[in-house]
């Protein structure tokens, strides 16, 4: 049975945050989800627009 989008939100991910020393800021990304990564100037606006 396919899972519904509200499952698929639910579930947990593992995220990889590394600083990013050529661009500035920190990138996020998931590596359950390919091409799923986002970034931003601190810690928290990158966690936060995961």
């Amino acid at each position: 049975m396919m899972k519904t989008m509200e499952e698929y939100l639910n579930q947990s991910y593992r995220m990889v945050i590394f600083e990013d020393f050529d661009e500035g800021g920190y990138v996020i990304s998931f590596p359950d989800l390919p091409g799923c990564i986002t970034s931003g100037e601190t810690i928290e606006s990158a966690f936060h627009n995961a």
